[in-house]
């Protein structure tokens, strides 16, 4: 019988080896036992524990008496891209979503080769990758000293990559031409494309081309494989993202023919909820509306105060089967993609805008949830419907905020009272709950391209928060939440949105950007979300409010699909699944059909066959395509604020240090939030050293600082527009730390420094 669990947190475990580490001490497993007063039955579990941790990656498990190392960790599978070979000639590949600014210098991960070992479970044969391809990795240790640290088995190749460089084409007069790629670090690195190697590209088109020599001297020759698009044509930008980063943005005819053939939805199946006035909310340039709200105070006198809200969520699943077209091509996909420019959708436009968009006056077929809050905002029950719904109108987030505060349009002034009014009175009711949860409260603004008629930046805006965002996002969790418990409580197999609590690392370095400004982290606090409120609270109003929301926001681990559930740290809850947006997300498609399957209310539910493995695969590419798709926001955003500023050449500007590495500092200017980089060779006539503790460059001679956080005036020196990269020149002066002890160290010639250094000290009993 296995040995019972002391009431003790892995993370507790972790911690511990982390001090003793830092204290220059390798404790092992008798040392731990011994810190934490195990008994017989608690070493067993120890044992059993860090088993599950060198499983899980987190740590390099030892027998009785060696150390236990712990090291960063990356999920026990992740999906890659092959980038390389090393020496020996074995496949090099890294994280496929990777941001160096954030998380630094991505790792290395040694492609594993040769047959299985016995102790490996059997599983089916995998074809052989090779560089570029997409692959989803098992992770492993690696103990040697060659400069990578992870090993990775191949579970499977998830794309095949295409050896090609992309980038714009530029005609030379010969009919010769020139590329310049549209990677970020391959910039100065341009290509001579031959006459006659030029395909039918035009000058200013993107194009794939083939590297076919690169000597030791002079500028590679290219072929062009394929003109990909002009970018001289209006709302082009974007292409460069989707194309990088192999986003489909073409349906097959197959999908798109399944799409205009589907019959629009009948009741047959459903109950008839059309007399009930759900009204949708969305941003005033939504095309598509899947979700409608309704509230209106519950009549049971068992519930004084207490009201029933709905929201029902278009049925995505009646039009979108398992295994069909439609469903092969949305989960390539997995989501939507929004560029300031335009939108990849995740199905086509007859399904999104048309046959599933919740448009005023119109039957659409929709899953419902009817819940009943109590007085105090916590939920006395749910249950979901499968309904046919008519929505009473189609509002914008600052026509429903005007009218609830006393200001209606013609549109909104007959549904003040009986259905808005309700509705803000609910949504009070639900906020005293989410204020007793206490989730992650941060505060950070999001800017806004506003673009003219040829796709270029107009302005840059950070739109007003309003009362009614938080309203439908309160009552799309509270609709989340309960379709996760009902599935949980069927049985019934699901995907779950979670988000883990922060790492270790995250957390200690956190402490020290705090410390920096005069703020002590408590080192007993439980790892709560509340904790990151206070200290947010702490900031709010002060010159560091915004750099702390985005420390504290780097310091949390990111949200992933998985199916097997471990809480959602930041929503402070147990149990969370997406279910409110099946028009551009594939797990909430997912979730309608486990609800439907359980309701039995159709054939077109969660098929009976389908396994856990399954899930689990799917959850991993759809987590992989959100990375994806935010990679490439990003990206096309630096790209279009580079274009708007790249005739202001010579420009300065007001920023802050967003991040930094021994290579220089990021750069985010106020106003616009563009991001630009300043190579530390710029920064003056001493060496700079990057101290990790510090988050700080540091001059070697003159203990100069540059620290994350810090306010700095730059001047703009140069735009690459298509590779979305600025170059600025610092010109305000650093400063030399003397209060902070990290800032004192770092400070230091590095000879003193090694001088003073001496090797940790053992406790007796200890082995080293």
């Amino acid at each position: 019988m296995p040995a019972p669990a002391p009431d003790l947190p892995r993370q507790a475990i972790l911690a511990f080896i982390e001090e003793e580490r830092a204290a220059g001490r390798e404790p092992g497993r008798r040392d731990i036992a011994k810190a934490f007063g195990l008994d017989a039955g608690g070493k067993i579990w120890l044992k059993r524990l860090l088993r599950e941790l060198e499983d899980e990656a987190h740590v390099d498990a030892a027998e009785d008496g060696s150390p236990v190392r712990k090291h960063s960790a990356l999920p026990a599978v992740l999906l890659c891209e092959i980038k390389s070979r090393d020496r020996e000639g074995d496949l090099v590949a890294v994280p496929l979503e990777w941001n160096e600014t954030d998380q630094g210098e991505a790792p290395k991960i040694l492609i594993e080769t040769g047959r299985p070992s016995r102790s490996r479970r059997a599983g089916p044969a995998v074809a052989a990758p090779g560089i570029g391809d997409q692959v989803l990795l098992k992770l492993s240790r690696l103990r040697g000293t060659t400069g990578i640290s992870w090993s990775g088995r191949v579970l499977k190749i998830m794309g095949k990559g295409k050896a090609q460089v992309l980038g714009i084409f530029r005609a030379l007069p010969d009919g010769s031409g020139r590329l310049i790629p549209v990677d970020k670090k391959a910039q100065g690195r341009e290509a001579l494309i031959p006459k006659g190697q030029t395909g039918d590209a035009q000058d200013g088109d993107l194009v794939s081309v083939s590297l076919r020599r690169e000597g030791r001297f002079g500028p590679p020759e290219a072929r062009v494989r394929e003109r990909l698009g002009s970018l001289k044509s209006e709302r082009a930008v974007s292409l460069i993202a989707i194309h990088a980063h192999g986003i489909p943005n073409q349906f097959s005819p197959a999908a798109l023919a399944e799409a205009e053939s589907a019959p629009k939805a009948t009741l047959a199946g459903r109950e008839d909820w059309r007399d009930l006035p759900l009204i949708t909310i969305d941003p005033a340039d939504a095309k598509d509306h899947d979700d409608a709200v309704h509230a209106a105070p519950d009549e049971d006198s068992d519930n004084p105060g207490g009201y029933v809200v709905t929201v029902a969520i278009a049925d995505v699943a009646s039009y979108v089967r398992p295994g069909s077209a439609l469903d092969r091509e949305a989960l390539e996909r997995g989501n939507s993609v929004y560029f300031p420019d335009r939108v990849v959708p995740m199905l086509p436009e007859r399904i999104s805008n048309d046959l599933c968009s919740l448009r005023g006056g119109e039957d659409r077929p929709a899953l419902a949830v009817r819940l009943v809050l109590k007085a105090d905002g916590s939920k006395k029950g749910h249950s979901f419907h499968r309904i046919l719904m008519r929505s009473a109108a189609k509002l914008s987030y600052q026509q429903a905020q005007a009218a609830i505060d006393g200001q209606p349009d013609e549109t909104t002034a007959a549904i003040r009272e009986n259905i808005l009014m309700p509705l803000w009175a609910a949504y009070g009711v639900a906020a005293r709950a989410r204020d007793a949860r206490q989730p992650l409260d941060l505060d950070l603004p999001e800017r806004k391209l506003i673009l003219k008629a040829d796709g270029s930046v107009d302005r840059v805006i950070v739109p007003d928060r309003l009362a009614t965002h938080k309203l439908i996002e309160e009552f799309m969790i509270l609709a989340n939440v309960a379709a996760a418990e009902t599935l949980e409580k069927a049985g019934s197999l699901l995907i779950y949105r979670c988000h883990d609590e922060p790492s270790l690392e995250k957390m200690r370095a956190l402490g020290e950007v705090l410390a920096s400004i005069g703020i002590k982290l408590p080192k007993d606090a439980a790892l709560r979300p509340v904790l990151f409120n206070r200290i947010l609270k702490m900031i709010k109003g002060s010159e560091n409010e915004l750099f702390i929301n985005e420390v504290v926001l780097r310091t949390q681990a990111q949200a992933e699909y998985v199916a097997e559930n471990y809480g959602h740290f930041g929503l402070n809850l147990r149990r969370y699944a997406h279910f409110t947006s099946p028009i551009r997300r594939y797990a909430d498609l997912v979730v309608h059909r486990a609800l439907i399957a359980t309701m039995k209310r159709g054939d077109d539910g969660l098929p009976k066959a389908t396994t856990l493995a399954e899930l689990r695969e799917v959850a991993t590419r759809i987590s992989a395509a959100e990375r994806r798709a935010m990679a490439a926001e990003r990206e096309t955003t630096d790209r279009l604020i580079a274009h708007f500023l790249a005739d202001q050449i010579g420009a300065s500007f007001d920023g802050r240090i967003a991040g930094l590495n021994r290579a220089g500092l990021f750069v985010k200017l106020d106003g616009t939030g563009a991001d630009g980089f300043v190579p530390a060779s710029t920064l003056g006539a001493d060496y700079y050293r990057h101290d990790e503790a510090a988050h700080a460059l540091i001059g070697e001679r003159s203990g100069e600082s540059w620290r994350l956080g810090d306010r700095v005036h730059v001047r703009l020196v140069e735009a690459a527009p298509v590779a979305g990269a600025l170059r600025f020149e610092l010109l305000s002066e650093g400063r030399t730390v003397t209060s902070n002890r990290s800032f004192k160290k770092a400070a230091r010639p590095l000879a003193a420094r090694r001088s003073m250094a001496r090797p940790g000290r053992a406790k007796p009993g200890r082995k080293r």
